[in-house]
């Protein structure tokens, strides 16, 4: 019987554990980790750390969120090689000047933007609590990377019922790119959808959110401080701590039902 193969994780580490006062040498498996370069035009733009799977996705994905691309018609051509780590990206546009000032973020291993700029948000979506809790417990069961090995980060774009994608990498800004790249790839539109996320939610998250046109985000544990200023700032639903039966919103609570929208009473 052939071995199982899953891509962004290293099988067989060789470690040891300190348990109830003995050590056990045991084997795990851990993500692992690749410092890709990426190419525009045969220029290098960036090297992003993050993990081998749906490396076309995470490279389009970035193009987009940073404003360098609108649509695949802008792409001529794109090679991805793992073994080089490396992504080669050939735009119709020839001319394109390429941004200079880099944002470091706070993204796992240090996300690199060159756009901090945010659209505003516009929807009317509304949604239930439970609802979000169940799309939430959805995530989790989905997880299978971070099931095998953990340490991953996992994201996942939904409508109000069920994932339309997921992505897994070590980096949890790595994971809104990825889903803008599949989404992409599948000519599926992310505005009006729901983002549910397994890691903390940065404010380059919500910029991303943001430019997906993706009203309501949800994660398992905290947003940052800037997170919450600028989900604020832009009209974002943002849930943090969505776990069990519980969860806790930090900005626009009235996305999650009428309670929020009630008069008081004189």
């Amino acid at each position: 019987m052939e071995e199982t193969v899953y891509p962004g994780i290293a099988p067989d580490i060789k470690s040891h554990k300190f348990i109830d006062g003995k050590w056990q040498e045991t084997i795990l498996s851990v993500p692992k980790e690749l410092p890709l370069t990426i190419y525009i035009n045969s220029i290098e733009l960036v090297t992003i750390l993050c993990s081998p799977i749906k490396l076309n996705c995470l490279v389009l994905g970035y193009l987009y969120a940073e404003g360098l691309i609108q649509n695949m018609k802008d792409i001529a051509s794109m090679r991805v090689c793992e073994d080089d780590a490396t992504a080669d990206v050939q735009l119709n546009k020839q001319d394109i000047i390429l941004p200079q000032k880099k944002v470091l973020t706070s993204g796992c291993g240090g996300g690199i933007s060159f756009n901090i700029n945010s659209p505003k948000m516009n929807s009317d979506i509304k949604i239930t609590p439970e609802k979000i809790l169940l799309l939430m417990r959805k995530l989790v069961e989905s997880a299978s990377t971070y099931t095998l090995s953990g340490g991953i980060h996992t994201s996942a774009l939904c409508d109000e019922n069920d994932i339309i994608a997921i992505a897994e990498d070590i980096g949890r800004h790595n994971t809104l790119d990825k889903l803008i790249g599949e989404c992409l790839l599948r000519k599926l539109s992310t505005a009006g959808k729901i983002l549910v996320a397994s890691g903390r939610v940065s404010s380059e998250m919500i910029r991303k959110a943001a430019i997906m046109q993706t009203p309501i985000i949800a994660s398992l544990t905290s947003p940052t401080e800037r997170a919450v200023v600028l989900a604020s700032q832009v009209g974002i639903t943002l849930i943090g701590y969505a776990r069990g039966k519980h969860l806790t919103v930090y900005t626009q609570p009235e996305r999650l039902g009428d309670h929020f929208s009630q008069k008081p009473v004189n």
